[in-house]
Parts: C-alpha cells; structure tokens; sequence
C-alpha cells in the first residue's frame, strides 16, 4: 500500500470513529475526500479536503469538524503535527522517520513499486492503431499507437485485465483499390512496363513485392482476366502482406496486439445483422427518413426510408442509419456491431482515434451505451497529429512511401525510446512537432534526454564509488538532510501518479512526473558544484555516501518503473 493510500485508510479509520460517536452522521459520501501533496510545500507534506467536504452534509461547521479529524491524526506515530487553513482544510506534517521508511519500501519493492490493485481485475479492451491495411505504418498513426500501448501496460500496472486489439478495416472500398494496386504491380513484376501508377490507386514501392509474389504465384493468369476474376483474390492476398507489414513496423515501437478483429469477418458472421435485431427487440432501431442535411433545398433531397437507430436516446444529435439505400452497412452500423462484439468480452472499452474522427464519438458513445444498457464505461482519446520537423522546416515527403514518411524510417533514425518517450511529452489532444534534430538533443531542454540523463547519472554513481575504493557500511538513513527527504517526498508520489493517470486514462501524465523528478534530482546534484560536503560521493565520509547512494538508487528505480510503463528502456550511459 502506498504512503497516500495508506494516510486514506488512516483518514477513513477517524472518519469511521467519528461516524461511531454520532458527531458524523453514517453512509455519507467520501469519494470526493482527497489526500494529496498540498500545493504549498511549506504548509506540510499531505493535506485533506474531508472536512470541507463532509460538514455541509453532516450538518456541521467545517472548522469544527476539522478539529475533530485533526484530533485523530495526531495520535498516528507517523504524523509530526497537523494544522487547519482557512475555513477547513487539514494539512499533515510527517516524521523524518516516515520519509526515510519510504524510501527503504521503494528499495524493497523495487519494480513493483507503483503497482496496485485499483483495478480489480476489471477487464478493459483497449483497441488502438487500427490503420487501413493499405500500406506501412507512416507517423500519422505512432502517436496514438504509442499512447494506447503506454495506456494498456498502465492499466494492466493498476490491476486491470487488458485486452490490446486492432481492428482491421478490410471490408471497405479502400482495400479494393488496393487490390487493383497490388494488380498493377503483379502486371509490372511480369515485364509489363506501366508508366505512371495511375491516379487513385495506391503509388507507393512498398506494393512491388506484393506483385512480384502473386506473380511468381500465379505466372501471367490474371493479366487480361476481367476483375471480377482477381479482384477478391487480390485483395486477401495483399491485406495480408500489408497486415505482416504494419504488424513489423509496430514491433519496432515494442507495440504487438493480442486480437487482430476483420471487419470483413465480423460482417460475415453476421454480427452487424445480430446488433440490429437486439436493437429492434428494444425498439431502438427503427425504418425512418431522415431529414435534408443542412444546405441542400428539398428538390436536391430525395427522402429514403431507412433504419435508423435512436442514438438521440443517448444524448446524440440526430438518429443515425445504420444501412445503406442499397442494403450495405454503414460505417456506423459496422462499428456499431464491432463495439458489441468487443463488450462480449470486456468490461471496458477504450478506442484511440484520430482527432479528424472526433465527428463521429457521439454516435459510438450512444451505441455502446444502448447495446450494454449502460454496463460498459466507453471512453474515446483523440489523438492529435504531429508534425514533422528538421531543423525547424517540414519534413519533406517519401515518394517510396507513397507520399508519407514511414514510422520505421523515423525509428531507425532516432530509437525506438526517443520516439516513445516523445509521443507522450504533450497531452494526446494538443498537436505536437517532432524536430529531429530537438529530439536527440542533449538539452536539459529535451525531456527525452534530461530523464535519461538523470537514470545514467545514478548509475554512474556505484561505479565511482567503487573507483574510489570507499568502503561503503550499511545505509544510515538518519544521515539523510531536508534536502535529501524532499527527493523522497517527490518520489513517494509515484504510486500515486500512477494510479491518477490510469483513471484518467491519462499516460502523458507518467513523463510530466519523471521530468519533475528528474529536474529535482539534477537541482540536488548540482548542490555540489559550489559546495563539495553536497556530494554524493565523499571519500571521507563513507557513511553520508551510502545513505545519498541509497536515495540516488531509489530515485533510479522510481525512474526505472517510470519509464517501463512508457514502454522506454532506461539508459546506464549516454553515448
């Protein structure tokens, strides 16, 4: 249990004998009671909300109230003393001897440090990436990938149950022009010379071995044959190769997804028709016309009666078909069916979009909402783009890629880490520029470096002390100053980020954190630029070095964790 975790559970135990003793009235609500670090440093190291909270429903004045909880605080060993701000807040001041015992818990727990049970087993989907399989993967779709691999393994550190899917968009017109692509480069690998890729279909090189291998397959069979004759054929055949494609590119991020979904499997099922008759069993589809979108005049607007499904129900803006005129599924009935299937087996759903698919969340939010009776959370994260910079200007385009730079060409560039990392400096719904050349700097400005750097500059410690032949006793925590403790004040505050950006569904959250503490140990070392006693290593002071060298490992195993939540290796040296 974490320091804040636990100082609830100490808060809860003297709300508890208050309700006891009649000065609390029983069964009221504590979800809005908080135990956080107070804004203020100065005013102590925890603070509380509960009496500013719970008087007004208990009846009470909030002053009073607090000295009732204050009084039940200060009988707890590890509370220094407690204080009343305004009308009612309660801000706690800790022993030394608490911060120090934190610090040996992050030792002793070490990787697991951050990790909780929250979740309770609660099963989440988190479906991210899901690109068209019409080509690699480009850095139009890394963001949202990285965002929703670093928001599952976070889930999963809470407690949470997590299933990473991807759904494949491979019953749309999209994967058809890429068949009649692939078709073009199957005629060009048999000697056909084509010309210029024409217009509308698919350009990119990464098609070429796509048609030299349905061409060592199938020799010169298809090369007049009538669409109709390769076209489905085609279309199977290069999905695959793009889906082992894109599959490769997002192992290079460390991304791999548990369920790969097909949108054309799942209508051949029949999923889409099984979600429109429980709809209708529940009088929420219905054979409607719908109104003339805005802008056309009534002799431009021929009415179609439709189904529709009443996602008005569900705070929408309008009904929505979920059918086409000529019968076929919309793109909302698809997902809609999609979204069913995925509730079959969670508990939860998460979709990470892109920012141009914002237009359609209402929809989906309806329903999933009406398809689970309102058991399922549903939450969509909007992905924002990034662009790409180098040395300030715009990258310029792949012609091989087909007019887009690849994912792969940028990590093979840069690593994987700096990517990862960087993906998640900037909340997902601000847009973002990656400038190659600012990514790789080693700036205390480039978040990337500064954690990194902090990480390589704990490691380089034990080695130094090693050099210098210190004897090193066991760690006496009690030579640990202010200056020390406020390290472990910051680091103890992991747990508690962690658990914060999982209910958020908030991973940026975790990099904010690490350059705040990476800043606070860089201000700590650089104490011993003008003051030599501020040193870590002191080769006549073997005991203040192995307690300092204990604080440093805790914040590198703070950073660790940090960063493998990021999915981001932490560097021992920097090149």
């Amino acid at each position: 249990m974490s320091l804040y975790n636990r100082f609830t559970a100490h808060l809860d135990a003297v709300l508890d004998a208050l309700e006891a003793d009649g000065t609390l009235p029983a069964g009221l609500n504590r979800k809005p009671v908080t135990v956080e670090p107070p804004r203020d440093p100065g005013h102590g190291d925890l603070a509380t909300n509960a009496a500013m909270v719970l008087a007004k429903p208990a009846g009470s004045n909030p002053r009073s109230l607090a000295e009732k909880i204050v009084a039940g605080l200060e009988k707890l060993d590890e509370v220094e003393g407690a204080s009343i701000a305004g009308p009612g807040f309660i801000n706690l001041k800790l022993t030394d001897a608490t911060w120090r015992a934190e610090l040996a818990a992050i030792h002793a727990e070490a990787e697991d440090y951050g990790r909780s049970s929250t979740g309770e087993g609660v099963t989440v989907n988190v479906e991210y990436v899901s690109a068209n399989p019409t080509g690699p993967m480009h850095m139009g779709h890394c963001r949202g990938a990285v965002v929703g691999d670093a928001l599952a393994t976070l889930l999963e550190h809470v407690g949470h149950k997590v299933i990473r899917e991807y759904y494949i968009n491979d019953a749309g017109g999209q994967v058809d022009v890429l068949a009649r692509s692939a078709h073009v480069r199957y005629r060009e690998a048999l000697g056909e010379a084509v010309g210029e890729i024409p217009e509308g279909l698919y350009p990119g090189d990464y098609l070429v071995p796509v048609g030299q291998a349905l061409a060592a397959q199938y020799g010169d069979r298809y090369v007049g044959a009538p669409e109709s004759e390769w076209l489905v054929l085609f279309r199977t055949q290069a999905v695959a190769a793009m889906m082992e494609m894109i599959r490769s590119d997002l192992a290079l991020l460390g991304i791999h997804h548990d369920i790969f979904s097909s949108e054309a499997e799942l209508q051949a099922a029949g999923k889409p028709e099984a979600a429109e008759k429980w709809l209708r069993a529940h009088d929420l589809v219905y054979d409607g016309v719908l109104e003339a979108p805005k802008g056309e005049t009534p002799e431009d607007w021929e009415p179609v009666e439709l189904p529709l499904f009443r996602s008005t129900k569900f705070g929408d803006d309008q009904d929505r078909p979920i059918r086409k005129s000529n019968g076929s599924w919309t793109y909302f009935g698809a997902d809609m069916a999609y979204h069913y299937q995925k509730a079959q087996t969670a508990d939860q759903l998460i979709d990470i979009w892109g920012a141009d698919h914002g237009g359609t969340v209402k929809r989906i939010q309806a329903a999933v909402a009406a398809l689970t009776e309102g058991k399922a959370r549903f939450d969509v994260k909007l992905i924002q783009m990034v662009r790409l910079l180098r040395d300030g200007e715009p990258v310029k385009m792949s012609k091989r890629a087909g007019n887009f730079v690849t994912l792969a060409d940028v990590v093979r560039e840069v690593g994987k880490d700096v990517v990862r990392f960087t993906m998640l400096t900037r909340k997902a719904d601000a847009q973002m520029d990656f400038d190659f050349a600012k990514v790789v700097e080693a700036s205390k400005d480039n978040p990337v470096f500064y954690v990194q750097y902090a990480h390589a500059r704990i490691s380089s410690l034990g080695r130094r002390a090693e050099e210098a032949g210190i004897a090193l006793p066991a760690p006496d925590l009690s030579r640990l100053g202010t200056e020390e403790l406020g390290l472990v004040k910051l680091a103890a505050q992991f747990p508690r980020v962690v658990e914060g950006a999982a209910l958020a569904r908030e991973p940026h959250r975790i990099a904010f954190y690490l350059n705040d503490l990476a800043s606070a140990f860089h201000s700590w070392w650089n104490l011993g630029n003008d003051n030599p006693q501020a040193r870590v290593i002191l080769t006549d002071d073997p005991a203040t070095t192995s307690a300092r060298l204990f604080l440093s490992r805790g914040i590198g195993q703070i950073i660790r964790n940090g960063l493998a939540l990021m999915g981001v290796a932490a560097l021992t040296e920097m090149q």
